[in-house]
């Protein structure tokens, strides 16, 4: 049988920041060898022959997709209880209100409804002209044929021309839903959130509150995700609150200058870094060769897990690493870059940075190595202490919680759903 010939998979994923490293080639791969149902049942040894890469990559895209809600696994056991190769459906389209149809069906109804009026001369506005007749029409230009497609302009240029048109675009129940479904679609939680609530809370808004949700909500993500918080507000509840509002006015729209890069070796960026290491680790698990080097020498597990949790469980903090490794710098939120001024210099090699150092080691997390003549790096500020190893380890704990506590400050009402 010959191989298949399309891929079949949703295009708002093709665009979505959440993707990363084969993400998007393991979905096309399954979109591939879909049925007519949209499932498909494949092995993830042999998805990994394939795209030329090992298993574990396969299964943490898989694991990826899924979180994401692109795609839909089903777990299946061999008749002896061992896990088979799984069935996994492409989710090609989030359930679609009936209200939805109804605001398209006024539009379509123009197009595709009996037309009425004289059937000679020249049409009414908004009606089109009859079908041409037998001769052929005259050969096409060189040039491209244009494309009126209003997705294709971009939102400063759609805010001007509706605001030129009165609002017209803005009264278009059809273009409304558009543009609700492209913002919908970057939002963390529509995988499992309400869409019938959101797209009311939507529609409630003015003209003004909708492009300034459309053109903020980037900057209210942001803003959640450097503050080290988990995401939970329901797309309703944004709406519903403008919470996009209390963000401060874009720095670089009003000053004119970028925000000053860091790497971890600063003070920002040491704050930025814990960050993202005082956020839940990932789920893991082992791939096929760990499990059999642990079934063949049950002493190698701890060692195993803690080089797994300390490269693969914190993914943001290990990217900011290899970035200040590699001399290259980031961007950190000024909210981070407020809270960790007051962080001490710590003597590299010290009594205090080993405490540091066996903090990390205690979590499991990646260490930010010091290169050579690098003399002091930056961490939360610690209180009195003994001479001890302990009276230090107990000392970096309780810096480690109140700057912790200090980042989470203010952020319940946020995480209301």
């Amino acid at each position: 049988m010959s191989s298949p010939r399309f891929s079949i998979i949703p295009a708002w994923i093709v665009t979505d920041g959440r993707l990363k490293g084969s993400d998007l080639k393991v979905l096309c791969l399954l979109g591939t060898y879909t049925n007519k149902e949209g499932w498909c049942r494949r092995s993830q040894v042999k998805m990994a022959e394939q795209l030329q890469c090992g298993r574990s990559t396969v299964q943490d895209s898989l694991n990826r997709l899924a979180e994401i809600g692109v795609v839909e696994k089903q777990r299946v056991s061999s008749a002896d209880g061992r896990d088979s190769a799984h069935w996994y459906r492409v989710v090609l389209d989030r359930a679609v209100a009936s209200n939805a149809f109804a605001a398209w069906d006024g539009e379509d109804e123009e197009e595709f409804g009996p037309i009425e009026g004289e059937k000679t001369g020249t049409p009414p506005a908004g009606i089109p002209a009859p079908p041409a007749g037998p001769r052929p029409a005259p050969p096409a230009g060189p040039e491209p044929a244009p494309i009126n497609d209003s997705n294709l302009t971009p939102l400063v240029e759609r805010g001007e021309r509706d605001a030129a048109l009165g609002g017209e675009e803005e009264e278009n129940p059809k273009a409304l839903e558009r543009r609700f479904r492209r913002w919908w679609a970057t939002w963390p939680t529509y995988a499992v959130d309400t869409e019938t609530t959101a797209r009311r809370a939507w529609l409630d808004l003015t003209a003004e509150q909708r492009r300034a949700c459309e053109e903020r909500t980037a900057d209210y993500l942001a803003t959640v995700k450097a503050s080290g918080r988990k995401f939970s507000k329901a797309a309703a509840t944004y709406l519903s609150e403008r919470a996009w509002e209390r963000l401060g006015e874009k720095d670089v729209h009003h000053s004119g200058q970028a925000p000053e890069p860091y790497t971890a070796y600063s003070r920002a960026g040491r704050g930025l870094l814990l960050a993202e290491l005082l956020r839940p680790m990932r789920h893991l698990q082992l791939n096929k060769v760990e499990e059999n080097i642990i079934e063949a020498s049950p002493e190698k597990s701890g060692m195993i897990w803690r080089d797994k949790r300390e490269k693969q469980g914190w993914p943001e903090a290990v990217k900011l690493i290899e970035t200040t490794v590699q001399r290259r710098r980031f961007h950190v939120p000024q909210r981070i870059v407020e809270l960790s001024k007051d962080f001490d210099k710590v003597k590299v090699g010290s009594d205090v940075w080993e405490a540091w150092q066996r903090l990390h080691f205690r979590r499991f997390w990646p260490w930010l190595p010091a290169p050579d003549g690098l003399e002091w790096m930056q961490f939360p500020r610690i209180t009195a202490h003994g001479e001890s190893d302990a009276d230090l380890d107990d000392a970096v704990e309780r810096a480690m919680e109140e700057f912790a506590g200090r980042l989470n400050e203010g952020r319940g009402d946020d995480d209301a759903a």
